[in-house]
């Protein structure tokens, strides 16, 4: 059986072996790959191979996920195991698709690209081949699903840097048709990354997706820069652990949810960041019926409060609300995305809304680490300033600790609160049904039922959604504007003292106006996440299903 299973393995780890190889064989027909020609038979016939590896992969994982929630009778008709033809047929397919899409970008992605990328593509593709036979060989049991999640994860890395790339292409830009298919197939990959697996499948495909991105940007740098960065990225993993172990220490959680989220919060930066890069290139987006000319946030926000707002307010007073409404744009992107890749990543998991608040907590964790590392004005300008050349630990150590406190637990108070609001409206049904056995029934619900016939349980869930994303879009927002405010007014007030025009000899020039938004975030903001955490109800298990529909009959009044 153990001689059976490692000629499998091998035979399989050397089909993809091979793949260069093959496609790179000299004959008439395709160029699927810059520069290398290849027979068509050959390239389709191998790409088939390789699809219906990965969809026996993906199906196994499927019937092992799914075998302890069926019954006997529904496992003894489904088969496991067996794949229908349709679903080999279907994952063959795209499979395909995204591997042609892989193949076609490869050469533009560090390590890979210039005239020796295609050997260091064949050599890393033999190691992680050996990897894949020593661990089935060894652990047959585990290393699947992670054999599994590499793969998908590199595959789904480079078709979202090649549809990334095609979109920022000047050339493709100015073409609506390549424009409008890019994105289609950029979110459709994004969609992808975050797909139906287990949890620990779906960590490692985002782990992987990760890996790739920080390999290709780190090979793309210099050495001062490369050196630099991996610098920053070890100083910003310590806060972060810091953290994560802070709040985890509520209640326990399984270390594969706590990587997914923790993963899920770093890659919720990308559509900030693509917006970003989409605007620096200076690109106009070409669309069928219509253009998209990106703008930065300030020129928006200055574009809405003159054109608006402008006839109210005086330059100054307008400055002042257009930074106001700039910061709440970022937020608003921000915590959407947030809550979005919290939402897909966990929600099969969640089993109480302390659940939901602390995995919540760790996105905004995942998300403030690589907004550290990923922003050049923070801990990589830190490291450049202070540690690289002549240290100034004073000045690194007042900058790091004020990033790693003030900033981060920000993100952790506006997306712990828009998890405690999540949980609500997930568990709709379980809170209604407390609150109508505690006499207290909630009150919108109840009235738009009465008069319009709404479903209270639908009512109240997206009542919960409302508060929860506009309650942290102000409380990220008006922090950003608290801390931009003092370079914004008259003098550049720096102290309370400064602020309201005390005396020389004043106690208020001694404190600074930032311990105003220090104490209400992190004082404050801690103690409302351990009151959360504290709460009997928040901490109550409770069952994700269909909501209660409730009649919406109304009893006859005698």
């Amino acid at each position: 059986m153990m001689h059976t299973k490692i000629r499998y393995l091998l035979g399989t780890v050397s089909i993809l072996l091979l793949s260069p190889g093959v496609a790179s064989a000299q004959g008439p027909g395709m160029s699927f790959l810059p520069g290398i020609s290849a027979s068509p038979t050959v390239f389709i016939v191998g790409l088939i191979i390789l699809a219906v590896v990965l969809a026996r992969s993906l199906v196994g994982i499927l019937n092992l996920f799914f075998l302890e929630q069926e019954s006997l009778a529904s496992i003894e008709r489904r088969h496991p195991y067996m794949p229908s033809a349709r679903t080999v047929i279907g994952t063959a397919f795209v499979t395909m698709l995204l591997i042609l899409f892989s193949f076609r970008t490869i050469s533009g992605i560090a390590p890979f690209d210039g005239p020796n990328g295609w050997i260091h593509a064949s050599v890393t593709l033999a190691a992680f081949g050996v990897a894949a036979v020593v661990s089935q060989v060894f652990w047959p049991s585990e290393s699947r699903q992670y054999i599994f999640g590499g793969v998908m994860g590199t595959i789904i890395t480079f078709a979202l840097i090649g549809f990334e790339r095609a979109i920022l292409s000047t050339q493709l830009g100015q073409d609506p048709f390549a424009v409008t298919f890019g994105l289609v197939c950029l979110i459709i990959a994004w969609r992808f990354l975050f797909g139906p697996w287990h949890p620990r499948v779906k960590a490692f495909v985002l782990a992987t997706f990760i890996f790739w991105v920080a390999v290709h940007i780190i090979f793309r740098e210099s050495y001062t820069e490369r050196l630099a960065h991996m610098l920053a990225a070890m100083i910003a993993l310590i806060p972060a652990v810091i953290w994560c172990l802070l709040f985890l220490g509520y209640h326990r959680q399984r270390l594969s949810m706590v990587f997914l989220m923790f993963f899920s919060g770093i890659i919720s930066t990308a559509p900030i960041l693509l917006y970003d890069k989409i605007l620096r290139s200076g690109l106009e987006l070409q669309f069928f019926l219509f253009r998209i000319v990106p703008q930065s946030f300030t020129q928006s926000s200055n574009s809405f409060v003159a054109g608006r707002l402008g006839d109210g307010f005086s330059g100054y007073q307008s400055t002042i609300l257009a930074t106001l409404v700039s910061f709440l744009l970022v937020g608003l992107i921000e915590e959407m995305s947030k809550f979005w890749v919290l939402k897909e990543s966990g929600s099969t998991s969640f089993r109480s809304i302390d659940d939901v608040i602390q995995l919540g907590i760790i996105v905004a964790i995942g998300f403030a680490f690589a907004e550290n590392v990923l922003n050049p004005n923070y801990f990589l300008l830190f490291v450049k300033e202070h540690l690289v050349g002549q240290p100034d630990w004073s000045g690194f150590l007042g900058n790091f600790f004020g990033r790693s406190i003030l900033t981060t637990m920000v993100h952790i108070v506006s997306t712990g609160v828009l998890g405690y609001y999540l949980g609500l409206s997930m568990f709709t049904d379980s809170i209604l049904r407390d609150e109508e056995v505690a006499g207290t029934p909630v009150f919108m619900p109840r009235f738009l039922h009465y008069f319009f016939r709404l479903p209270e349980e639908e009512v109240f869930r997206r009542e919960m959604l409302i508060f929860g994303v506009t309650i942290a879009i102000l409380l990220h927002g008006l922090f950003n504007f608290l801390v931009t405010l003092p370079s914004l007014l008259p003098g550049n007030p720096r102290t309370i003292g400064d602020l309201v025009g005390a005396s020389e000899s004043s106690f208020l020039h001694y404190i600074a106006i930032l311990v105003i938004p220090a104490l209400f975030y992190v004082v404050g903001g801690f103690w409302l996440l351990s009151a959360m955490f504290a709460n009997e109800q928040n901490t109550k298990t409770r069952a994700v299903g269909n909501p209660r529909r409730r009649s919406v009959c109304v009893e006859a009044v005698a």
